[in-house]
């Protein structure tokens, strides 16, 4: 990384400040302080305007990188941090000295918009030399560099130049030689130019700032992905093949990285990825030759996303003996209908005759429901009639019994967190949801406890015994501010399974 660059402008003033101090030190008139007190006032600009590009290089890359791919970026994060956070204790220690000086000076005159003693030329030396500031802010400023190089992962001597220093300056032909605390708050130094001279160092600070979070941010995007991961695989176009017929397969090694998942899609739903490999599973419906094709999506560290498109792959379904297929999930879940679908290839749906051991079933024409009552297992059985009015028996299958998932509680839309006095006092009851989830199931909620807790105040605890809020609870949430609390706790709800649960509590905080 090369010095930090400063803008034109940012050599002009500090070219301009260096010319006025070297006025001042003859000769202190009004048009000096003025140029003084609109030099600090340009410095300040600068270092907003600097200050906001620092922080959206920190959004970018948070929103992008971070988002992205966060094991390789938090690091790098963590680093320009470190920076950010170097600079603003400088930056404190910088402005409390500031405010030390204008203090001693009288205030702001609101006329001139400096500082009343703005031409006092025994304050700075006092505050600064004598009183030891200007030493302490020396040694904070060389501590920063430190550890900014540190950040940098490099040393002063052969890292970059930094725009931010407390050197000395350069001794001058038949000049005493000064030491950097001396020339600039030194005797015969005006107030208004410390001053000015602190807010050149809070420019030079937000500069460095500025330039080095942006080259460390962008060591992101130079960080290739680590292919860790190796596997031999092998790879057939058909797995179902004929008497005589040629069998063909790919064997190779793929890599995947450990730290990154590409997202994979096959037919539009994504798949679940674990170390880097999808797995696409399907139910076979019908006979015949089968095809499927996907996509694999990578991104990379800037956030662009690098598609690679799958081959088409063909697989072969045979004639079963029967198909037992749920239409929602690979379970049944217990107190409600679950419906399935049951065909055997040969067999027309209305000679198909289907039984269940373990539980309840109803339906026919090959749509179905079935009822199960307690966790564990349960066999369906499938038989079909001949056209000779033979009963032969198709085949079994086993599936898993589960009760249905216990609901999450919510108010106002949420399960906990910050929600608006406006969005609180606008509710009058708790709901107890299943998210996610494929079955139409709802959970009755027979008692909750409230607790308001507002600032300062003592708790107050209430009691329902629905899912509705009592008149003393509306009462209570009409009178909470922001800054209350409010918590949902003893919580009970039955579901369809006829089976009364405690729910989790909720809290909120009132903004």
């Amino acid at each position: 990384m090369a010095g930090i660059k400063e803008t034109p402008r940012q050599k002009m003033m500090g070219i301009l400040y260096l010319v006025l101090l070297g006025i001042a030190a003859t000769t202190v008139t009004d048009h000096v302080l003025d140029a003084f007190r609109n030099l600090t006032v340009s410095l300040e600009t600068s270092t907003k305007n600097v200050q906001t590009t620092v922080s959206n290089s920190f959004a970018s890359f948070e929103a992008t990188n971070l988002k992205n791919d966060p094991v390789r970026a938090q690091p790098i994060h963590d680093r320009a941090k470190k920076v950010q956070t170097s600079i603003a204790d400088l930056d404190k220690y910088i402005t409390e000295i500031k405010n030390e000086l204008i203090k001693e000076g009288g205030g702001i005159e609101e006329a001139t918009g400096d500082v009343k003693a703005r031409a006092d030329i025994d304050i700075s030396p006092r505050l600064m030399i004598a009183g030891g500031n200007a030493k302490k802010l020396r040694g904070l400023i060389l501590d920063t560099r430190k550890k900014i190089y540190a950040s940098l992962g490099t040393t002063e001597d052969k890292g970059p130049k930094l725009a931010l220093n407390a050197e000395d300056p350069p001794k001058r032909p038949g000049v005493p030689r000064t030491t950097w605390e001396d020339d600039n708050f030194g005797e015969g130094i005006p107030l208004t130019a410390a001053i000015t001279a602190l807010t050149k160092i809070q420019a030079d600070m937000k500069n460095t700032e500025s330039e080095v979070v942006r080259n460390i941010l962008g060591e992101a995007n130079t960080v290739n992905v680590v292919l860790d991961r190796f596997e031999a695989v092998a790879v057939a176009p058909s797995s179902y093949i004929l008497v005589g017929q040629e069998y063909k397969a790919s064997v190779f090694l793929t890599a995947s990285s450990t730290t990154s998942n590409p997202e994979i899609t096959v037919g539009g739903q994504k798949l679940n990825v674990v170390d880097g490999k999808g797995l696409y599973t399907t139910v076979a419906s019908s006979e015949g030759e089968k095809t499927w094709s996907g996509v694999i999506r990578v991104k990379e560290s800037s956030g662009n996303i690098k598609e690679y498109k799958l081959p088409e792959q063909t697989y072969t379904v045979a004639r079963p003996s029967a198909v037992v297929s749920p239409d929602k999930m690979n379970v049944f879940y217990i107190g409600i209908p679950n419906p399935v679908s049951v065909s055997a290839p040969g067999f027309a749906k209305d000679k198909i005759r289907v039984g269940i051991a373990g539980g309840e079933i109803s339906g026919s024409n090959g749509s179905y429901n079935v009822i199960v009552r307690n966790p564990g297992k349960v066999t369906i059985n499938v038989t079909g009639q001949t056209e000779a009015g033979k009963t032969v028996t198709l085949g079994s299958s086993e599936f898993r019994t589960k009760r249905i998932p216990t609901p999450r509680v919510k108010f106002g839309g949420k399960s906990g967190g910050r929600l608006g006095t406006g969005a609180m006092k606008a509710q009058n009851r708790i709901f107890a949801v299943l998210e996610d989830f494929e079955f139409d199931a709802k959970f009755e909620i027979s008692h909750f406890s409230m607790y308001i807790t507002k600032p300062r105040g003592e708790p107050q605890v209430f009691e329902s015994n629905n899912n509705a809020f009592t008149q003393q609870m509306q009462a209570a949430m009409g009178g909470i501010t922001s800054g209350s609390r409010v918590f949902f706790d003893n919580i009970f709800a039955t579901g369809p399974d006829g089976m009364k649960r405690q729910l989790d509590p909720i809290a909120f905080m009132v903004e």
